[in-house]
């Protein structure tokens, strides 16, 4: 028995080493995964870019007046660049080179027609615009608690002692920095206006 037990054995053994000889040959003809490379493509520059049309400030019944604003890339040629604007429901100007607009909210459309390598395209661009009315006040209430006027009111209006004493004063002067004010103005011709004196020193 114990001869068969052992001519067993070895024929298990044996068809085992063989079996893994074959898995471990199978495994390593697989093919191995190549990593794969993502490339993103460059984004293309356009040919005419419109740009935005900043707030524009008007004063009392002046009026702003509004180009085309845009870019373009090498080698294109501009045939033309017009504007078109609607106020409400209202048209105010239609393919016009530039125009003229007093204080409100406007809807302008600009239109550009290019030229590239022979072929003729048009880009439009519609955009909000507000044309303000400037600021006619001379000058800003203070609380005489800090120091900084607002910077288009530079000149600083002071109040001493009772209130009867109102002075004020300018860039540049000794007391200047340190001034509190109670009013801020403009110009020292506002401050005058007001009451105020010049300051000595």
């Amino acid at each position: 028995m114990n001869k068969l037990a052992q001519r067993a054995f070895a024929i298990i053994a044996t068809g085992a080493l063989a079996f893994s000889g074959v898995t471990a040959a199978a495994a390593a003809s697989q093919p191995t995964a190549v990593p794969t490379i993502s490339v993103s493509a460059a984004k293309k520059t356009p040919a005419v870019s419109i740009k935005k049309i900043g707030t524009k400030t008007v004063k009392g019944s002046a009026k702003a007046t509004i180009k085309p604003s845009y870019s373009k890339a090498k080698k294109v040629k501009i045939k033309s660049a017009l504007l078109s604007v609607v106020k409400g429901k209202k048209s105010v100007a239609k393919n016009k080179k530039s125009v003229k607009l007093a204080a409100g909210t406007y809807k302008i459309t600009t239109s550009v027609k290019y030229q590239l390598k022979g072929k003729t395209s048009t880009v439009k661009k519609t955009q909000t615009l507000l044309v303000k009315k400037a600021s006619t006040k001379k000058s800003v209430k203070m609380n005489g608690k800090v120091k900084n006027c607002p910077a288009s009111y530079p000149v600083k209006g002071n109040r001493t002692g009772s209130q009867k004493e109102w002075k004020y004063h300018v860039k540049g002067q000794r007391f200047y920095n340190i001034t509190k004010p109670e009013e801020c103005f403009k110009t020292a011709a506002d401050a005058r206006k007001a009451g105020y004196r010049a300051s000595k020193i």
